[in-house]
């Protein structure tokens, strides 16, 4: 294996210019793993991550095609980097594969301003993104918490949801148009589009396929006017089920509210102490738009208000509100928190209205169950006419590694044996990756994982991109 990994670097440092293939010790250790809650576990004992084999940074989707032509002729695993921000292991790509790190392909290639269209590269960062159509006027409209840490790229590779969901859509509706290289070099292209009915949509294919099936080289996103008005307020219910409700009246009258969130008396009161002295339940509502729907918006927020107050509400203004925005980026360290002696990581999974309630009820009751588990608590965050999603935290304490390792596993185990016995999808936007690999064929039955195995041998019959993920 030495032999044909050294022929495989020989082969790239020929075909690409110079500083493409890069193989220095403190580059290969920085691109080891993703910021997967459990892998950082393990690289605290016996179990950390080792280093790829190599780093390729094509600046182009012919470079691209290359490394996946020479790749593919020698068998070497080839496995896309955008960010790192990813949360469930997609990214681990082992000590004999090449970690294709997208990072140098970061341009925004044209704005059509005429036909609210962006042409962009998958390296290119979420937050550099937003700032340069926000300074033309116009926003995608996708905040994943992960807005300053990850790519573009990555957000389709998961299937990303973001903050302002409700409004604007997941990421899967953003997209009109994608190039995609996949395993031997061959080059797909979906053109930009409003819509087509030209058979199965190809894109999709892709969106959420998590570096397994190609890799995206080009993508052109539908985009709105940068919204000038914003409404909204934070009301305290008296059960959560009070606050599904809301939701789920909202929804289906119509309503289309950018934020509605849902916070469990817990992770109210941890998030939100100066309101929640003694936990409650919170509802957030956030409407936004142009000036000219001024109107629109303040029917919309009266008529979340009214149904709020329908169920018990108390009014608290716009504070916790504003505090959510100013503090919604805000992501935690592993590190920290493990050395500590914390265990901590969210799961979020998707129910109709119908589960939900009992969802909420069996995971947090099975999570709550499991020795070295502090806290089990939930809030939603995307809502749809159908039904919402849940994001579970969990927290534990322990200070041995692999305490700590049996803590994460139970509480993720748990997790996804109530999702499945309720019903629901065990994932609503974070991806499978490795964290919920064993869980997905159960979700998508015999039928559903076969043929799953069927695309990834059409389009990738040698195997090498990314091995081991989602399947």
């Amino acid at each position: 294996m030495a032999n044909t990994i050294l022929n495989t670097i020989a082969a790239l440092e020929e075909a690409l210019p110079a500083g493409r293939v890069v193989r220095d010790e403190e580059t290969l250790r920085s691109r080891r793993h993703d910021y997967w809650g459990l892998q950082a576990v393990l690289d605290r004992g016996p179990s950390a991550a080792p280093s790829p084999a190599v780093v390729v940074r094509p600046q182009s989707t012919d470079e691209v095609a290359s490394v996946m032509r020479i790749a593919d002729q020698h068998r070497m695993p080839v496995v896309p980097f955008g960010l790192g921000s990813g949360v469930c292991g997609a990214f681990l790509p082992g000590s004999e594969a090449l970690v294709l790190d997208l990072g140098q392909m970061d341009r925004l290639l044209d704005v059509d301003e005429k036909s609210l269209i962006a042409s962009v590269q998958p390296g290119l960062r979420g937050s550099t993104f937003e700032a340069d159509l926000n300074a033309r006027g116009l926003t995608l409209g996708h905040f994943p918490q992960s807005i300053g840490v990850s790519s573009l790229g990555g957000w389709l590779a998961t299937r990303a949801s973001g903050q302002f969901s409700t409004r604007y859509g997941n990421i899967e509706n953003m997209v009109l148009g994608l190039e995609v290289v996949l395993a031997g070099g061959r080059v797909l292209r979906c053109g930009a589009t409003p819509r087509s009915s030209t058979g199965p949509d190809l894109k999709q294919l892709f969106i959420g396929s998590e570096g397994t099936l190609g890799v995206i080289t080009k993508i052109d996103l539908a985009l709105w006017p940068r919204p000038d008005c914003q409404q909204g307020f934070a009301m305290r219910l008296p059960s959560w089920e009070a606050g599904l409700e809301v939701t789920r009246e909202l929804l289906q009258g119509g309503y289309r509210p950018a934020v509605l969130r849902l916070y469990d008396g817990i992770e109210a009161q941890r998030n939100f102490a100066e309101w929640f002295p003694e936990p409650a339940h919170l509802l957030l509502v956030l409407s936004e738009g142009q000036e000219s729907m001024r109107h629109g918006l303040e029917l919309e927020v009266e008529a979340a208000l009214t149904a709020c107050l329908a169920q018990g509400g108390t009014q608290l203004g716009r504070e916790p509100l504003d505090h959510w925005l100013g503090r919604r980026n805000h992501v935690p360290s592993w590190d920290d928190l493990l050395a500590a002696g914390l265990v901590v990581d969210t799961i979020e999974v998707s129910a109709t209205w119908r589960n939900v309630a009992p969802l909420y009820e069996r995971v947090t009751t099975a999570m709550a169950a499991i020795p070295g588990i502090l806290q089990a608590s939930g809030h939603t965050s995307h809502a749809y006419t159908s039904g919402v999603n849940i994001y579970f935290t969990f927290v534990g304490q322990a200070t041995d590694p692999l305490e700590q390792e049996r803590i994460y596993r139970a509480a993720w185990a748990a997790t996804m044996e109530a999702t499945l016995g309720c019903g629901a999808s065990i994932a609503h936007h974070h991806g499978i990756g490795r964290v919920r690999r064993e869980w997905l064929p159960r979700e998508l039955g015999d039928t559903g994982i076969e043929t799953l195995r069927a695309v990834k041998a059409a389009l990738d019959p040698n195997g090498i991109l990314n091995p081991g993920c989602l399947i």
